[in-house]
């Protein structure tokens, strides 16, 4: 069997879609297992749509979940005298004639054949006029077989039949010299020998109109793989309304490029039960016969639980690494640049139970950063009152005692004060944590200590002192 090369060919018309990225993925999944080629193909001959700010957030997109490819990215508008070439040779041998029909002609004949309730494809008026000397206007169109049956062994649908008789001569260049999307489609797919197109199912009716094609051209027909849509919570397509469809909103909103690599290739592919997979894990088991041929449902609470799972099993390294720039856009910057890489995955390993997304994450962090702690005022007022300030100042002057922090010396030497003073672990624990945090939620009061270190928690028991002295 000669080399795998599948593709990855999107259109630079707005950002990249999740949607997009599953596609991608199944087809890098697939490059992978099977030591093949990927490539990265940007359509861009729609002229009124296509930006250069598109093309840098497919590019951004792809690179953030890791999907890196083997070659390209090749733009179609780079491409333009090999469609032309091949337009003409389909010319040159008969299997493609100009069409002079002006637009108003052929809607004219598109309104009078949906009234008599027939399809309003092309009837094919310039098929056989042989026109040679085409004005400015003309249109090359392809001549699809008429007659016959299209049999497509489908990755993902099975075999699927199409009537020859329900396809027409498609455009393939228009007046203005621009291939259409299912010409260059071809010739690209042709010339950079791919061997599987798997795409979404949306595209396959053109797979009848471009198979004719490449055996036109007398390029070998690559097998055809069609995946199922996802769909929102209420089965229609996904869109803005069920949420968040761009990739790198996801991003924004704190989650992680390999929680959402997981989560898209479990909307339509399964493996038995298993749920969470490794980048290699998921190369090795990927199969087309697994991948389900019925569309799947967009789960957003499905979508937070991996992440929460991956961000309690990543190396907090990873995570920490990918919170900074979050952790800079909340204003943390300055605080930030002046800790080092191991605190803050040390940090990130004390909260990293408590948030399902690095925007989570953020907020249960921020009370660590800094010097001095922001007291919310509701949890000032309850917890740092008069009454508990010569307990604080007890359990300070012990701390103060010790020349280092040891997790279960100063443990053990609150719990002693707690019972020297007849109060409940909680009466002392509360205004602590309100103390050392500002908040009246935290991970564990003496895990807290150890990120802040000793002489932070020095500092600001001294700080809730002064405030409860107060009330």
């Amino acid at each position: 069997m000669s080399q795998v090369r599948v593709r990855f060919a999107p259109s630079p018309t707005g950002f990249l879609h999740i949607g997009g990225v599953r596609t991608a993925l199944f087809n890098w999944l697939f490059a992978r297992q099977q030591q093949g080629a990927f490539i990265l193909r940007i359509e861009d001959t729609d002229q009124s749509r296509s930006t250069d700010e598109s093309i840098q957030a497919i590019l951004e997109g792809m690179k953030w979940v890791g999907l890196d490819w083997d070659e390209g990215p090749y733009r179609q508008t780079e491409r333009m005298d090999l469609y032309r070439a091949h337009a003409m040779t389909l010319l040159e041998t008969g299997h493609a004639y100009w069409c002079v029909c002006t637009a108003e002609e052929l809607e004219a004949r598109r309104k009078d054949a949906e009234a008599k309730g027939l399809s309003p494809r092309y009837d094919g008026r310039c098929r056989q006029r042989g026109i040679t000397h085409p004005t400015e206007t003309a249109a090359l169109r392809f001549k699809a077989p008429q007659d016959g049956q299209i049999v497509v062994d489908d990755l993902i649908k099975g075999t699927i039949t199409f009537d020859n008789s329900a396809v027409d001569d498609l455009i393939i260049l228009r007046s203005n010299g621009y291939p259409t999307y299912n010409f260059s489609v071809v010739v690209d797919d042709a010339l950079m020998h791919i061997t599987h197109v798997v795409r979404g199912d949306d595209h396959l009716t053109n797979t009848p109109r471009q198979i004719p094609i490449f055996e036109a051209l007398g390029f070998p027909v690559p097998q055809f793989g069609h995946l199922p849509m996802i769909l929102g919570s209420d089965k229609a397509r996904l869109s803005k309304r069920h949420g968040a469809t761009s990739i790198m909103a996801y991003k924004d909103m704190g989650y992680l490029p390999e929680a959402m690599v997981n989560y898209l290739v479990r909307l339509g592919w399964s493996h038995g039960d298993q749920e969470l997979f490794t980048r290699q894990e998921l190369i090795d088991k990927f199969s087309w016969k697994s991948v389900q041929s019925s569309a799947a449902v967009f789960n957003p609470d499905k979508l937070l639980w991996i992440n929460a799972e991956y961000i309690k099993t990543s190396p907090p390294s990873s995570v920490a690494k990918a919170l900074v720039p979050l952790l800079e856009q909340a204003g943390l910057k300055q605080q930030v640049e002046a800790v080092s890489e191991e605190w803050l995955a040390q940090l990130v390993v004390l909260v990293k139970e408590r948030a399902k997304t690095l925007v989570d994450m953020v907020e249960w962090v921020r009370p660590y950063f800094g010097q001095v702690a922001q007291f919310e005022e509701e949890a000032a007022k309850k917890f740092l009152t008069p009454a508990i300030a010569p307990v604080l100042q007890k359990l300070l002057t012990r701390f103060e005692a010790f020349p280092s922090f040891s997790k279960q010396v100063w443990e053990e030497s609150f719990k002693k004060l707690v019972e020297e003073e007849g109060i409940k672990m909680g009466q002392l624990a509360q205004p602590v944590r309100v103390a050392l945090t500002g908040r009246t939620a935290s991970p564990g009061l003496f895990e807290v200590m150890e990120v802040l270190g000793r002489e932070r928690t020095l500092f600001r028991l001294r700080q809730g002192i002064e405030h409860a002295s107060i009330g």
